[in-house]
């Protein structure tokens, strides 16, 4: 019996979006249906708007999402009603060659719910990035559920689901940072205001936040920065040298993800040093740096995707550290509006007024 809810549906290409009420079957084998709680309003869901995705209209937006397991189906054993939840877009496979390698982040055959999400008229939605988050209740795969401690607020909790998690996964896991270590982290939005957050947990003695606004800036040292650049008034190359006794830092995020932030991320890592890029270029970008330069300079450039993440170690993990003060979640959360907000959230994230709005149910 498909229950019907209200939801956030993106009908058309640049389009506002619009409050349908959609129906949501019941669990087939291997899924579960999640009510949410809460939902971040992600740089994500705008691109889906904008058809930057695909066009796959329409949309049921929402992924950054935490809430409580109301039914599974037959074979699931990941999860149970009454289960708190984080929702992941990574369930990954168990088989595949990357899993079979002990490498499960890397998963390169991860799955979604079976079924499909409907308008009233049985229109089938595309849910973002397959979870459709910005609803009374969603369908997904019984492994992008992840159980966490319920103690932790579902506003912040959600944000691990994405955009916080690529930061603080940017840092740990993909850049290893180490204690001791100088971080620096070229745009402070969401992403990398968690990426500093993760290279204070690691133990960094610098961190180094960098970007054109002053209140990200801020931002940035409450969640641990050491040292601010305004990308706005100098080089950034040159200050994040200047603040490295002239080797640049042993690991730089760019967090952005433009030619031009990326090759100031190259020249102000340390010989040897890593790049982390996290930031999400677009198709058309490309990157001019001379080959002798990639040579001569060594060390790493890597790609962070979804901050090489593994949800059931690292939600956990990071939960426990939010409950016992160590990981402040809260910060993320700028505000918390209803499913109706979502529209001018989308308009606030572009002005930079928001870390992230939380939609919460």
């Amino acid at each position: 019996m498909a229950h019907q809810v209200q939801a956030v549906i993106a009908a058309s290409k640049n389009e506002p979006v619009r409050i349908e009420t959609i129906r949501v079957p019941d669990p087939g084998p291997g899924e579960a249906l999640v009510d949410i709680q809460a939902c971040g309003v992600c740089h994500t869901d705008l691109h889906y708007r904008e058809g930057g995705i695909n066009d796959e209209f329409p949309f049921l937006l929402g992924h950054e999402a935490a809430g409580i397991v109301s039914e599974v189906g037959a074979g699931v054993t990941e999860v149970q009603p009454g289960d708190f939840v984080i929702l992941n877009w990574r369930a990954v496979c168990g088989q595949c060659r990357a899993c079979r390698r002990g490498r499960p982040w890397y998963c390169f055959d991860t799955h979604n719910a079976t079924q499909r999400m409907s308008l009233a008229d049985g229109t089938e939605l595309t849910p973002a990035l397959g979870i459709g988050a910005f609803a009374e209740k969603t369908l997904v795969a019984a492994g992008q559920c992840t159980k966490v401690d319920p103690r932790a607020s579902a506003a912040a909790a959600g944000l691990l689901g994405c955009g916080v998690m690529a930061g603080l996964g940017a840092a740990i896991n993909t850049g290893n940072v180490g204690r001791g270590d100088s971080v620096a982290v070229i745009g402070c939005g969401g992403v990398g205001s968690a990426a500093i957050a993760g290279a204070r947990l690691a133990g960094a003695a610098k961190i180094i936040a960098v970007d054109l606004d002053g209140r990200k800036l801020a931002t940035a040292t409450d969640l641990g920065a050491t040292h601010t650049v305004d990308a706005a008034t100098g080089d950034v190359v040159t200050a994040i040298r200047e603040l490295t006794e002239g080797f640049g830092a042993d690991v730089v995020i760019d967090a952005v993800g433009r030619p031009e932030t990326y090759r100031q991320a190259f020249y102000a890592r340390d010989l040897a040093g890593t790049v982390v890029l996290v930031g999400v270029p677009t198709p058309e970008m490309t990157l001019d740096l001379p080959l002798l330069d990639v040579f001569g300079r060594g060390g790493a450039l890597k790609s962070s995707w979804y901050g090489d993440c593994l949800p059931s170690r690292d939600f956990p993990m990071l939960i426990d550290l939010y409950l016992n003060g160590r990981l402040n979640l809260d910060a993320f959360v700028s505000e918390t509006i209803p499913l109706t907000g979502v529209e001018e959230a989308f308009a606030a994230m572009q002005r930079g007024d928001v870390l992230r709005s939380v939609v919460t149910l």
